[in-house]
């Protein structure tokens, strides 16, 4: 594997409690109330394998709760390398890795680790199974600039994302070697971030949030029953990218020293939400969907009109809900690295507009890094990951 030249060194993991909110693109957020139906979450403990294989990659709704830690890495591939011999030769490793069977684990146990692989933009458009099913394919288009953005080239876009997930951290970079290994000199690596995820909080019966590096309760919404994840989640086709979704991944500095500097009730007033218990300030718990005509005596919104939770509501920007995975940061600065999974980008791209207007959770942001990924559909042993498309 090449290394970019700007590419920093490779970071430890990290302490920092919580994954912050979803900043820059947190529709879903506070778009929809949890459903008694929801899926449950996993109590499996965290050396229990996650089965990698199936028709949905691992690493997106399961496990339940999401594992603590995470390493991304973000690289390019060499315009010489065949995508679809890439692709399964990294699938055949994650299923070693994630089995324990493969040497360059060094003897350590996989425990509940989990391998999300996805595709770029670029790499998507040269594929025979896109330019057979079109143009319009989900996953070809890139993502559009922003404001609020400090994002040099090289952390701007990808070809490959390699998100890996487990309880032990230790696990992620020993992982992350073997399959940039595996990979060689066909990809260069663009850059990649270590986070962490604080302990969660009961939403309602199977389900859980964390707290994020803000005080505030994060990841509160999301589509959690088949229902909504076959309407807002899962990609159903074109065949070549049907149990696909598309990733967004974005790296954000947070300036805390502004935040922590305003009252409780002004930090409240900025997501909309009470910070201790999550509920929304139209009233109700945190499984409570935030009723946004709710005024008071003298006619004030009790959610403000800048509030994150009014800006982000997914019925507000006309958009479905997102997966999100996000987790705490602290290299190189105290942030986030966003994460949601969604089967239309317009769903993170007109959320994340309508908040440019007028959100006052962003101004506390500056975004780093932006890239989005088709996280290809699931694999086995008979069916290599990338075949759909690269087959």
């Amino acid at each position: 594997m090449r290394r970019a030249d700007s590419q920093p060194s490779r970071r430890g993991f990290l302490a920092t409690a919580g994954a912050v909110v979803a900043v820059g693109g947190a529709a879903g957020c506070d778009s929809h109330s949890p459903s008694a139906s929801a899926l449950q979450p996993s109590s499996a403990a965290a050396d229990t394998p996650v089965p990698p294989t199936g028709r949905y990659q691992a690493g997106v709704v399961i496990p339940q709760p999401a594992q603590p830690n995470l390493l991304a890495v973000v690289a390019d591939l060499d315009d010489k390398t065949a995508p679809g011999s890439l692709l399964a030769e990294l699938g055949h490793t994650v299923l070693a890795l994630t089995a324990g069977t493969e040497p360059r684990l060094l003897g350590l146990v996989p425990g509940d680790l989990t391998i999300t692989i996805g595709i770029g933009p670029r790499v998507l458009r040269k594929a025979p199974g896109a330019q057979a099913a079109g143009a319009d394919l989900p996953g070809t288009a890139d993502l559009p600039q922003f404001s609020r953005e400090q994002i040099t080239p090289q952390s701007r876009g990808g070809d490959l994302l390699i998100q890996l997930c487990a309880s032990d951290a230790l696990v992620l970079p020993v992982a992350a070697a073997a399959l940039l290994d595996q990979a060689g000199a066909r990809v260069t690596e663009r850059w990649r971030q270590s986070a962490r995820r604080g302990p969660n909080t009961s939403v309602a019966p199977g389900r859980t949030a964390p707290r994020n590096l803000l005080g505030f309760l994060d990841g509160i919404v999301g589509p959690a029953t088949t229902a909504e994840q076959q309407s807002d989640l899962w990609l159903a086709g074109p065949a070549p990218v049907a149990g696909g979704t598309i990733a967004v991944v974005r790296r954000m500095e947070l300036d805390l020293p502004r935040f922590a500097a305003m009252s409780v009730p002004q930090q409240e007033a900025v997501f909309g939400r009470r910070r201790e218990t999550g509920a929304p300030l139209s009233g109700g718990t945190i499984a409570t969907n935030p009723d946004l005509g709710a005024k008071t005596p003298d006619g004030r919104y009790l959610i403000p009109a800048d509030a994150h939770a009014r800006r982000a509501h997914a019925n507000v920007v006309g958009v479905g809900l997102m997966q999100r995975r996000s987790y705490s940061i602290d290299d190189p600065r105290p942030g986030l690295l966003f994460i949601s999974f969604q089967n239309d980008l317009r769903t993170f791209t007109a959320t994340l507009t309508h908040m440019d207007d007028s959100d006052a959770l962003l101004a506390f942001t500056t975004t780093t890094a932006s890239a989005t990924f088709l996280i290809l559909p699931g694999f086995d042993q008979q069916h290599p990951l990338g075949s759909t498309l690269f087959g």
